[in-house]
């Protein structure tokens, strides 16, 4: 069955979801945004759009009937109102937001909805859950889970070795919101920025630290099962001084909007970027004790003629990959779905989820 897709968001994510549609012969795609500039970039890539504020939520909800589903590529703030208007047009909705109390109002319209809500489903939260779920899943027993990814500049010439590759919002959040957890079996909130470790690979070394919201409701399925679970940014190394000097040394965790100026003024973007997927899981099979990871390394690559970062890549294959599972009626078409509950290897198999295998750093170490 063929869907028709609005795309809510026209920045670069947005863009790269069009586009991964546009490809498609299972979809057809148009994207909505306020920013007429936005949109004719769209046009320019022969993807209908149409003008639309999400902040008139009856105007929203009017523009999006019709359409099988919703994907919201708009900062984490318009969420609800986005959702709420999906729900309203009957389409199913899915989003990339990392925020919890975003996702927290995607649930609780969920719970009486007859059409499919799902969440934060891109890069991380996304893949990152749905992969660390299935590496939990091969365990008898499953003791810890953590998982790390970083979006990183493959070149980096600055002091935090740093450009920025995303939403400079979700990255300030993650930043600085606490961080879902399991520690010692129970649901916690962790301080962003905490249990700092070294991260050797491929002769590159990283640093990870705790930040917010890139578990999704992981947590919530593992709890009473893992001692713990953990999710880190990546980063290279010095990055979290400089980050501890600015948001608590100069107090910018408190002047967000700021913090926001300086980056978006001082870090370039970069569409030569790296995004590093790292989970490891400990637990017993058959009775031993063992240990299980799985890598996963990608690039930025040419689609339809045009270069597309490893981020954009990464976190719209992510969204498509289960927005395709439930086309084809294998994911549940009512209510909340979590990550979770989609199967690792049903992912990969689609359309979308196929552009993960390339950066398949565990089975490409097998082959060899």
């Amino acid at each position: 069955m063929r869907w028709n897709i609005c795309v809510v968001g026209a920045g670069k994510i947005g863009q790269m979801i069009a586009t991964l549609l546009k490809t498609s012969p299972n979809y057809t795609v148009t994207v909505a945004d306020h920013d007429l500039a936005a949109l004719s970039v769209l046009n320019k890539m022969g993807v209908p759009t149409k003008q639309i504020d999400a902040k008139d939520e009856a105007g929203l909800a009017e523009g999006l009937k019709g359409f099988d589903a919703v994907i919201s590529a708009a900062p984490f703030f318009l969420t609800p109102a986005i959702a709420k208007a999906a729900q309203v047009a009957g389409a199913h909705y899915f989003d990339l937001t990392e925020d919890v109390a975003a996702t927290n109002a995607v649930r609780a319209l969920a719970e009486k909805s007859q059409t499919a809500f799902m969440p934060q489903c891109g890069l991380a939260p996304g893949f990152v859950g749905i992969a660390g779920a299935a590496l939990a899943a091969e365990f008898d027993e499953i003791d810890s889970l953590h998982m790390r990814v970083g979006a990183l500049p493959l070149y980096p010439t600055n002091a935090l070795k740093y450009n920025l590759t995303w939403s400079t919002d979700g990255l300030i959040n993650e930043y600085c919101n606490p961080c879902d957890a399991i520690v010692n079996g129970q649901l916690v909130k962790t301080a962003p920025l905490e249990d700092y470790e070294i991260l050797g690979h491929d002769g590159v070394e990283y640093e990870c630290f705790n930040t917010s919201g890139g578990l999704g409701t992981l947590p919530e399925t593992l709890e009473g099962k893992a001692r713990a679970v953990s999710y880190r940014s990546i980063r290279y190394p010095g990055h979290r001084d400089i980050l501890r000097l600015l948001l608590n040394d100069l107090g910018l965790e408190r002047r967000r909007d700021l913090l926001k100026d300086i980056f978006e003024a001082a870090l370039p973007r970069t569409d030569q970027d790296v995004v590093l997927v790292y989970c490891t899981a400990k637990g017993r099979i058959g009775g031993q004790l063992r240990e299980k990871s799985l890598i996963n390394k990608s690039y930025s690559r040419v689609i339809d003629g045009q270069t597309w970062s490893a981020i954009q890549v990464t976190t719209a294959a992510g969204v498509l990959g289960v927005v395709d599972l439930m086309r084809t009626g294998t994911l549940p078409s009512k209510g909340f779905i979590r990550q979770e509950q989609v199967k690792f290897a049903d992912f990969l198999e689609t359309e979308f989820g196929r552009l993960y295998r390339a950066g398949d750093v565990t089975k490409q170490s097998k082959a060899a």
